[in-house]
């Protein structure tokens, strides 16, 4: 992951200049642009593992920019933008890209999150293969079907069999609620009697392994009265 290539796209030059000093601390090689159409022309010559790009910018704006490099590219984007609300996040996420972060921003949390997704890059996108039909990614979950192995940004999880069938299964159908009865029909293969202690239980412990806070879990969510889901990131 060291010396890997950031390209930062910002038209506040200063802002560029910061954030390419904060980069290049940590061993990272740093290109710029100051519009989106300049960030498309960065990208023709290669070398480039992750954009941080700023939403509004002249000519071409940073969304429009998102949506054209997610044509061709699976390269991470981190979205910079002075917008905190959350319709504006959901835009940002809608549109293809990775993560959003809020201006004024900490260096650390920045560092934090570039670190994450170039480590999520090296493992499933244009560093390796693009489409390894046995591997499912939501956020910062990667689950491997074949090496029956689950990574959390880039940090391999151990997860019992029981609770990795329930995982994927949920991943498998991220954004849909599942009752306890029918996750455990589907991973018990047994005809659900009683069972909502049982699936409780294995929720607990995936989210204990799975979430930052697990009182707030931003993966494995209850939707009181019917069930559970995976949220799609």
């Amino acid at each position: 992951m060291d010396n890997a290539g950031i390209l930062v796209v910002d038209d506040d030059r200063e802002i560029a200049g910061a954030i390419e000093k904060l980069l290049e601390s940590e061993g990272f090689q740093v290109q710029k642009a100051y519009d989106g159409k300049e960030a498309l022309e960065a990208l023709v010559s290669g070398g480039i593992q992750l954009i941080l790009m700023d939403v509004m910018m002249p000519r071409l704006d940073g969304l429009s920019a998102t949506l054209k490099i997610r044509e061709s590219r699976n390269i991470p984007i981190i979205i910079l933008s002075a917008k905190s609300e959350d319709s504006d996040k959901i835009l940002g996420l809608s549109m293809g890209a990775d993560d959003y972060v809020t201006k004024p921003f900490n260096p650390d949390e920045l560092l934090a999150r570039v670190k994450s997704q170039l480590r999520r890059y090296m493992l499933l996108g244009d560093m390796g293969n693009e489409s390894k039909a046995n591997q499912i990614a939501i956020g910062g979950l990667l689950l491997d079907n074949d090496a029956k192995q689950l990574t959390v940004d880039g940090e391999p999880v151990h997860l019992t069999a029981k609770e990795f069938q329930i995982l994927e299964f949920l991943m498998k159908h991220a954004g849909m609620v599942f009752s306890a009865e029918k996750i455990y029909k589907r991973v018990w293969n047994e005809k659900p009697y009683s069972v909502e202690n049982t699936v409780m239980v294995h929720i607990r412990r995936i989210r204990e392994k799975i979430e930052i806070n697990p009182k707030e879990p931003n993966y494995l969510k209850v939707v009181w009265g019917i069930g559970y889901k995976i949220e799609k990131i």
